[in-house]
């Protein structure tokens, strides 16, 4: 059996290396490394593929995060509602750019943000909600756009873990992550599903004006070459990266149907143990399964882990400490124990590895091995 890891990258690109190789052998010849022309072609196929209105590419996801909520315009102070159990990239470029994050608590079957929890949090002061579509799966989008509609507030998706997914409304109309707010906001960090060579990010938007200023922001509030009509940062996908990612879109269908059928291997053959609960699938969503994420009942989470750990079996808790109990972000409105879900997940989630090369050799290894050390 081949080593287990939490994503295996470079199996991957063997699979597609000729590929690969082929476009990044044309970036090199070409040498125009920064907005060749792979840009724009990755740009207008991500577009046609999440059936988005505008997509802007940048940076890194965290970079789309700040091009969003800077493209907005809020003044210092403003606060914007975020899920207390998340990665702190979310939060950070609230923070960064002066404004306050206000946390709401989750769902403790999804680990999405709850909608029954973001009204409580609205003050005079709330300009946004920014909904987080964690290890793949949509938060429950409909009822969150109900109420920033009646408080008339924006919406950020962070969409960094679950493209390709699909939310299905009440009147059963589909959208993908990202097209539903008034921004999506995408990583592709080589791990997730969509993933480059390095750093990438990407802003879907809905308004063309918005998807307008979110551009000059991204290249030094440019609207043409040496004219800055606003304030803006550096932050731009290279021509090598989307090169690469052109290549990988072609692939993203298929790696999200490897991904969907190793989690439902991971279901048969972990349902017998009493002590873990597989993930929970929403109605309403479906689910790229960015993680495969399970929860451990009888506080055996960190020994469960090790143990894998000493059978070669790696594991990862996404994430270990709620966001408001982090250093950078401790405020005394919120102290411990003021959000029990996310308290409870950060105790209890682990994530087993998942990735598109997944053999069912190593999954029922894994789940083997979960099982005996239960039955110790």
């Amino acid at each position: 059996m081949n080593k287990i890891y939490m994503v295996d990258l470079h199996g991957q690109y063997r699979r597609i290396k000729t590929e690969i190789d082929d476009a990044l052998q044309i970036c090199l010849d070409e040498s125009q490394f920064i907005q060749g022309k792979q840009v724009n072609t990755f740009s207008l196929a991500l577009q046609s593929y999440l059936q988005a209105e505008h997509v802007i590419t940048c940076g890194n996801g965290t970079d789309a995060l700040q091009l969003a909520v800077m493209s907005l315009n809020f003044d210092r102070g403003d606060e914007i509602i975020i899920p207390a159990f998340t990665y702190a990239a979310t939060a950070e470029v609230v923070a960064l750019l002066g404004l306050k994050p206000v946390w709401a608590d989750v769902d403790e079957k999804t680990f999405l943000i709850n909608p029954d929890t973001i009204e409580r949090c609205i003050t005079g002061k709330t300009k946004a909600i920014m909904p987080v579509h964690l290890y793949g799966q949509a938060a429950d989008m409909e009822p969150i756009m109900k109420v920033a509609e009646k408080h008339g507030l924006r919406v950020i998706e962070d969409n960094a873990q679950a493209i390709g997914a699909q939310y299905t409304m009440e009147d059963g109309s589909k959208s993908f992550t990202g097209n539903m707010g008034d921004f999506g906001c995408l990583s592709f960090f080589p791990s997730k599903n969509l993933g480059c060579f390095g750093d990438g990010g990407a802003v879907t938007a809905r308004d063309p004006q918005l998807a307008t200023i979110c551009k000059q922001l991204a290249n030094h509030g440019q609207s043409e070459k040496y004219k800055h009509e606003r304030i803006g940062i550096n932050s731009r996908l290279d021509t090598i990266q989307a090169a690469i990612l052109q290549v990988k879109l072609n692939y993203l269908a298929d790696y999200t149907l490897r991904r969907q059928e190793a989690a439902k291997l991971y279901d048969t053959l972990l349902s017998g143990i009493e002590q873990i609960a597989i993930p929970y699938r929403h109605a309403k969503s479906t689910h790229v399964f960015h993680q495969y994420t399970i929860r451990i009942h009888n506080g055996s989470r960190d020994r469960l882990k090790q143990y894998l750990e000493s059978k070669g079996i790696p594991s990862m808790i996404y994430y270990p400490i709620p966001l408001y109990l982090q250093p950078a972000f401790m405020d005394k409105q919120f102290p411990a124990g003021t959000f029990q879900v996310a308290e409870n997940l950060c105790q209890t989630v682990l994530s087993l590895p998942m990735h598109t090369e997944l053999s069912i050799e190593q999954q029922t290894f894994i789940a083997n091995n979960i099982q005996s050390f239960y039955q110790a």
